[in-house]
């Protein structure tokens, strides 16, 4: 099992760079005023999502040391956080944290990707092997393995009420079709609006209010950038509880070879993004989406295990990045990709209503899932990992 650290990592970034979501506004760029989608809901006043007060320091202290200029926190030290027993799988090469339920983490040294639950998920940071142990960041264990094991140690950064509202967005739309398949004759565009208005109607049966970024085939502004802004912008205008923007993907090379899903929330600051092997001009930016990165993760998770639950997919992982939807949102947010256009068969897939309801079924078993998630956190603060 053994594979060289730059596995995945480029075919990481070439998935990012040719798939749907487009470039990010600079971090400094002052925003338009927020213009409602004609089809959408009028706007309520705006206002922050509601959040109890942030501690002053993280929830929990790591020891850590200082790796090849970067501060790691020992395996073994997570193990006896969480009262776990570290094994060695492949000696000095992969490590897996167990407990009564069986294995709940696989980390592997020279890889960028960890295991939790099954759960596939992307690291900022590749995992290092020294002194009899492997070693993760301890911005990744702060950021990312903690919370998603134990969630309740960071009641105190997630949303204080229950989610009653969410905004769906649709990719694209109007003269930006998104993805295509032009053998197939299907486009991003149109499969994201289908989706979600299967989305809509099973979660409004279930007593949430769902707007909508757009309802019919048009795009918010002509101005890709203002388009991409105006999504956020309304949900936090309609003061939204969360935000799910849908999406397609598609690949150049090996098109057959890479299906399933993947699903993004906003990178923690200071953390690299998943399609990223250095810092750029953002990684230290504080945006407004990074008030929420405790509540971003817990949606994003709730969101990419239902997909894979619900579909039957390949697991392309739970990812990090500073998509442009997701950088100035006020409530949590996640972006799903539901499927590569690129491969005729998923596409053909994708294609079918029959599929495309499974598709929301998922979605809305994810969206439901996080507010139970959250109702059970609620109702025992003090509860163990889960």
């Amino acid at each position: 099992m053994a594979r060289p650290f730059a596995r995945g990592l480029i075919a990481a970034a070439a998935v990012w760079l040719t798939g749907c979501v487009s470039a990010q506004p600079p971090a400094a760029a002052v925003r338009p005023e927020a213009v409602p989608p004609v089809s959408a809901a009028p706007a309520a006043p705006a206002r922050v999502a509601p959040t109890r007060p942030a501690p002053a320091r993280p929830p929990q202290l790591w020891a850590f040391t200082r790796l090849r200029g970067t501060d790691y926190v020992s395996v073994r030290e997570v193990a006896a956080r969480f009262n776990l027993k570290a094994a060695w799988t492949k000696p000095e090469t992969i490590m897996t944290l167990s407990d009564s339920r069986g294995v709940r983490f696989t980390f592997e040294a020279n890889q960028r990707d960890f295991y939790f639950d099954g759960l596939r998920v992307l690291l900022g940071e590749g995992v290092l092997n020294d002194r009899d142990s492997l070693w993760v960041s301890k911005l990744d264990v702060i950021k990312l393995v903690a919370p998603l094991f134990s969630p309740a140690d960071h009641l105190a950064f997630l949303p204080v009420t229950a989610p009653r509202t969410i905004v769906l967005d649709p990719g694209h739309g109007g003269s930006d079709p998104g993805k295509e398949n032009k053998l197939l004759g299907v486009n991003e565009k149109t499969l994201t609006l289908d989706v979600a208005l299967r989305v809509r109607k099973i979660l409004e049966a279930r007593g949430w209010r769902v707007l909508m970024t757009r309802s019919d085939d048009r795009e918010l502004s002509p101005i890709k950038k203002k388009d991409l802004q105006m999504r956020d912008d309304y949900a936090n205008s309609n003061q939204a509880d969360l935000y799910l923007s849908i999406h397609f993907n598609s690949v150049e090379k090996d098109s057959e070879r890479v299906t399933g899903v993947e699903t993004y929330t906003m990178t923690p600051q200071f953390m690299l993004s998943a399609a990223n092997l250095e810092k750029d001009k953002l990684t230290d930016t504080a945006f407004p989406g990074n008030k929420l990165d405790y509540a971003n993760l817990l949606f994003g998770e709730q969101i990419h295990r239902a997909m894979l639950g619900g579909l039957k997919t390949p697991d392309r992982g739970f990812k990090r990045g500073r998509l442009a939807v997701l950088q100035f949102l006020d409530c949590p947010g996640a972006l799903v990709e539901c499927g590569y256009l690129s491969s005729i068969v998923e596409a053909r897939r994708i294609a079918t209503a029959e599929f495309r309801q499974k598709i929301a079924e998922a979605i809305a078993s994810g969206v439901q899932g996080y507010a139970e998630t959250l109702a059970a956190l609620r109702a025992t603060p003090g509860s163990a990992a889960k």
